[in-house]
């Protein structure tokens, strides 16, 4: 079993995003991924900028795939999205079919991530025969029902071919808008935002009128407003999962993911906190935690 970190999905000065990667290249995770997938304003970061963090990690023995827009709203994102894909070194996470159709017509194998919506075993195989060798299951997925999708025979027969990779630490990215959700609660037009979900590196709290944190508005995209953590649940995914998905936190993520590692066989168990979850995996309410 590897571990990765996914993409930051947080707006993040240029320097902290300099400084977690110089972390990452330090640590002993195996993939990372790298790009911004939910707001094409946030220009902290270019893709030269990427790139270049991609041949560091690289030459520190890291599995580097770049992360695509995930809502493409304008002709320029797409424009952007073709830069993306045709990067000539790295794969690529497509996180909109779009990404996926480019990528198969220059014949590269690809990353599908979570939010393309695969939920049974013949969307599966028709991404794996459109070059697809890693698959970002949906949060939504339990254990038995990805493990029911994987004993189908159209996947069993081709089970080597792809990576299985679960989302499985930090706040679950829910849904995408047309509109920034950030620069609303801030009284701002979306055009007018000023970048102001940069103020927000962990991104801004949502509660229901009793007090519960429900949701995460981090720009355009609404998160879980608990934390899924399945720190608990990698014994069970033993033969079942290749990857396991850590997304970056703005503080702790590398304890975590030592954490992760020292609990694979479940020597070190965690007691997890009351805003965190792990439902969906135990298929029960996202929410809960058992």
């Amino acid at each position: 079993m590897k571990f990765s970190l996914g993409p930051i999905l947080y707006f993040w000065p240029k320097k902290q995003v300099m400084d977690f990667y110089r972390e990452a290249a330090d640590s002993n995770v195996e993939h990372v991924y790298l790009g911004e997938t939910v707001c094409s304003k946030r220009r902290e970061l270019k893709l030269d900028d990427y790139l270049e963090i991609a041949h560091m990690l690289r030459e520190a023995g890291k599995k580097v795939t770049l992360s695509t827009m995930t809502l493409l709203e304008a002709p320029a994102e797409l424009r952007e999205l073709g830069k993306y894909c045709d990067n000539g070194e790295f794969e690529v996470e497509a996180n909109d079919v779009s990404a996926i159709s480019l990528l198969q017509e220059q014949g590269l194998n690809f990353t599908a991530g979570s939010a393309i919506n695969i939920y049974n075993h013949q969307s599966l195989r028709r991404l794996i025969d459109m070059g697809m060798n890693r698959w970002v299951a949906p949060f939504e997925l339990s254990r038995d029902w990805l493990q029911d999708i994987l004993q189908q025979k159209v996947i069993e027969s081709v089970r080597d071919c792809f990576d299985v990779e679960v989302f499985s630490f930090g706040h679950m990215p829910l849904a995408w808008s047309g509109r920034c959700f950030t620069a609303r609660s801030e009284n701002r037009p979306k055009d007018q935002c000023e970048l102001c979900c940069i103020k927000y590196p962990e991104g801004r709290e949502v509660k229901s009128q009793e007090g519960q944190q429900v949701f995460i508005l981090n720009g355009i995209q609404t998160q879980s407003g608990s934390r899924y953590n399945l720190i608990n649940q990698l014994p069970s995914m033993q033969g079942l999962v290749d990857i396991v998905r850590i997304s970056p936190q703005p503080q702790g993520t590398f304890d975590w993911l030592d954490r992760f590692r020292n609990n694979v066989d479940g020597d070190h168990p965690v007691k997890l906190g009351s805003k965190e979850s792990n439902g969906y995996w135990l298929q029960l309410a996202g929410l809960l935690t058992a």
